[in-house]
């Protein structure tokens, strides 16, 4: 075991066919900016049916073709919204409950119990989370995962993970190990990954190791930590122009 490995995101991803939904955050190599990105895949014709929108600073997940939506409740929401300093980025509508509770000046770990994993049984999709809270030049992170204690859906276990930046170090959470039926969820540690200064070299080396088939949508935001600049990536598999 090496517990300081750091892999490049690519070589995490390539040979998984389904890695699910996934949030990445860290800072560049050279330490200049925070980088935070969200994909998402889909097996069913209800989960492809997804692109990602800009609205202002936030994300939100529309249909592509609303003909053929089936069950709105799981696979529409906002992905990534902005409070004052903090960004948060989620895989589900606990984005706005996050939001809610900064606002109210709580904290992201007591908003995350007010939820638990996805009603989807029997896979239990695990809600994962993150938010970044920007201060003096510099950020702090944390991540989440809501996962269900069995195979029944009994109880939900809350794991909570608080990290510094520091330069050229990510960390990489997602809903499930691998493909399957039930499908596996993620465990342990979020995995260390590296953050190159480049966001489109980041953008890329995402997308294209991602399953071509099950891949549809990816967001990336590179935040510049002394003027606050955003530089902004979206690549939709569905859309015509992406």
């Amino acid at each position: 075991m090496q517990p300081y490995k750091t892999d490049k995101i690519g070589e995490l991803i390539k040979d998984n066919t389904y890695v699910g939904r996934g949030i990445i955050v860290g800072k560049t190599a050279d330490g200049e900016k925070a980088a935070v990105a969200y994909f998402i895949m889909g097996r069913s014709e209800n989960s492809r049916n997804r692109i990602f929108v800009e609205n202002g600073e936030e994300v939100i997940i529309h249909p592509f073709d609303a003909s053929k939506v089936e069950d709105p409740s799981l696979i529409i929401y906002s992905p990534i919204r902005v409070f004052e300093n903090n960004l948060i980025a989620t895989n589900g509508d606990q984005t706005d409950t996050i939001y809610d509770f900064i606002k109210d000046g709580k904290t992201f770990s007591q908003a995350l119990e007010t939820r638990e994993f996805e009603p989807d049984a029997p896979n239990f999709t695990p809600r994962i989370s993150a938010m970044l809270t920007f201060d003096e030049n510099d950020f702090s992170y944390q991540m989440s995962i809501l996962k269900s204690s069995d195979e029944n859906g009994t109880a939900c276990n809350r794991y909570t993970f608080s990290y510094p930046a520091l330069s050229g170090l990510g960390h990489f959470i997602h809903t499930y190990q691998h493909d399957g039926t039930p499908i596996p969820t993620f465990c342990g540690e979020p995995e260390r990954v590296v953050i190159p200064n480049d966001i489109d070299e980041f953008t890329k080396e995402i997308w294209e190791n991602l399953n071509e088939q099950n891949k549809i949508s990816i967001y990336v935001r590179y935040v510049d930590l002394k003027t606050g600049e955003t530089e902004n990536r979206m690549i939709n598999k569905n859309a015509k122009e992406n």
